[in-house]
């Protein structure tokens, strides 16, 4: 038996077999994975993760949106649960480790646990959110989003994928249907290890990134008008370039990011060209600004100067502007104990570490930064990883997360602190 507060340390192989062995089902591209949410892969991955808490001895609750939750039981029946997780569904060129990493490090903490034979005082519950990545239904973080309170379970049962398909029936389909109320259960507190899927602690050498605020985030929807036309015999006085006026805001909104350093990003990753012809002058450009800080008074004086200089840039080319904001996180600074015991562990392990802003996940629905969790990361080359903490407004839990290695998109050395 370990002494108390002793820092334990799990079977690493054993975490690196299980997340070898998921990532068999639903083989993507450069040896990733394509296990997008509800799809066959994806009950198979459920299938196979259920498998190994049964075998660890975890008792398996599902609510309403397909979210697993997996508990083994503490010492005091009237502690409420630490929670660890993530999900395991996938991008279309998704990795081995994104999400993954969470739920399956939760799981080993528990067989770690096992193998010791230590009880705890509250229950831990290791959890697979459902569509936590969005890439199939919009938005992403749907069923975590709905736990908080974010969206109503109408909303995310009529979702549709690019094939017409609903979130609610592909739900029932793969028969991943449960019974709890969605939202229902209290935490004590929630941890997640995750990828860091940015540069920093490879370029710092470092190996774990401790996770003390989430960046806000605006996406604003830029809808151009401008005039089809020939690109070989319209001339270059007479076009009304739709196109043009896009590359301008493009190079407009560098200039506001790179005028707000540090502590500032901005771009765009998604446009649409109308007709998209090598030889016709785009008549409708839909495009959106992804802009991002963890400053609130520079997030939103980023939005006001890029929405007020763009419509002054389409106007100097007869080109019509409108402008929408799709998605809106506000900035979270994660929960200050959870944070510390990240740190506090990684400098127990002699795991080199350093503080970082972590950026929402991409989707304008709102969990990240109403689920307020401490995380922490890792790059690939050096092994690190990260983790974040939250606090949900409606259920009143606090959050971590931690990150591991890149490697392929999303991948790397696999290793676990605490």
């Amino acid at each position: 038996m370990a002494a108390p507060g002793e820092n334990l340390r799990v079977n690493s192989d054993r975490l690196w077999d299980s997340i070898m062995e998921m990532a068999k089902i639903g083989p993507g591209i450069a040896g990733g994975n394509n296990r997008q949410t509800l799809t066959d892969s994806d009950k198979q991955g459920r299938e196979l993760f259920k498998s190994w808490c049964d075998e660890a001895g975890l008792t398996m609750g599902v609510d309403q949106m397909g979210t697993m939750f997996m508990t083994r039981a503490g010492t005091d029946p009237d502690a409420l649960p630490v929670y660890v997780g993530s999900h395991l569904d996938t991008q279309p060129t998704g990795g081995k480790y994104d999400g993954v990493l969470g739920v399956l490090s939760g799981l080993e903490v528990v067989r770690s646990l096992n193998d010791l034979g230590i009880k705890t005082k509250h229950p831990i519950v290791v959890t697979n959110w459902t569509n936590e990545e969005g890439a199939r239904f919009a938005p992403a973080m749907l069923a975590s989003g709905v736990f908080a309170g974010v969206h109503t379970q109408d909303y995310a049962y009529g979702r549709k994928d690019l094939d017409g398909a609903t979130f609610g029936d592909e739900l029932k389909r793969i028969g991943w249907v449960g019974d709890e109320k969605v939202g229902a259960r209290k935490m004590h507190a929630y941890f997640e290890y995750h990828i860091e899927q940015g540069p920093i602690l490879e370029a710092e050498n470092k190996q774990i990134g401790v996770v003390t605020h989430c960046q806000g985030l605006w996406w604003l929807e830029f809808t151009l008008t401008g005039r089809e036309a020939h690109t070989g015999s319209t001339p270059m006085t007479m076009r009304v370039n739709a196109g043009l006026a896009m590359a301008r805001i493009l190079e407009m909104v560098q200039t506001v990011a790179m005028e707000n350093q540090p502590g500032a990003v901005g771009g765009v990753g998604q446009m649409k060209f109308s007709p998209n012809s090598r030889n016709v002058l785009p008549g409708t450009v839909i495009f959106t600004v992804d802009i991002r800080s963890p400053d609130q008074a520079k997030l939103d004086g980023m939005r006001a100067r890029i929405e007020k200089e763009a419509p002054k840039i389409c106007e100097a080319l007869g080109v019509k502007c409108s402008v929408e904001a799709v998605g809106h996180f506000d900035p979270v600074t994660f929960d200050p104990t959870l944070v510390g015991r990240v740190r506090t562990a990684a400098e127990k392990l002699g795991y080199s570490h350093m503080n970082l802003i972590s950026a929402p996940a991409t989707t304008p629905a709102g969990r990240p930064r109403s689920r307020r969790r401490p995380w922490s990361c890792a790059p690939a080359s050096a092994g690190s990883a990260t983790t974040r903490p939250r606090t949900s407004p409606r259920n009143g839990r606090r959050r971590a997360r931690r990150a591991v290695p890149r490697g392929g998109r999303d991948g790397g050395d696999c290793r676990m602190i605490g």
